[in-house]
């Protein structure tokens, strides 16, 4: 996960990653005998997360992204980090949807923990 922080992540990619941890946790907490029936069954997702004390790798994502904006906000004005945070690219723009960026996925990070304090982000 080198340089995740910086991942513009749509919901599907963020599924991706959530089947993907759960296919993992699976493989490695293997099947579970039911004690009524005497067969052996999946986990369920409710029981791969109490099996497994880390957080899920979506809420990891968000939370690093989040503390690698606020060292790129505190980044003087001049460094690098920050003119490329701010940096406006030349040129026309393609055709079609905008594509996700940094900035705006921070923004929807943002937006997401302060659900309903009425906090404007501009």
């Amino acid at each position: 996960m080198y340089g995740f922080e910086t991942w513009s992540l749509k919901l599907r990619e963020e599924h991706k990653l959530r089947v993907f941890e759960n296919r993992v946790l699976r493989r490695t907490f293997g099947p579970k005998r039911d004690e009524v029936i005497g067969e052996w069954r999946k986990l369920h997702n409710e029981e791969l997360y109490d099996l497994c004390c880390s957080p899920n790798i979506v809420r990891v994502i968000r939370s690093r992204r989040m503390r690698l904006a606020g060292s790129v906000a505190r980044v003087e004005e001049m460094g690098g980090a920050y003119r490329v945070l701010v940096g406006k690219p030349e040129g026309k723009r393609p055709l079609g949807r905008p594509r996700h960026r940094w900035e705006g996925n921070i923004k929807i990070n943002l937006q997401k923990m302060i659900w309903g304090r009425g906090i404007d982000l501009a």
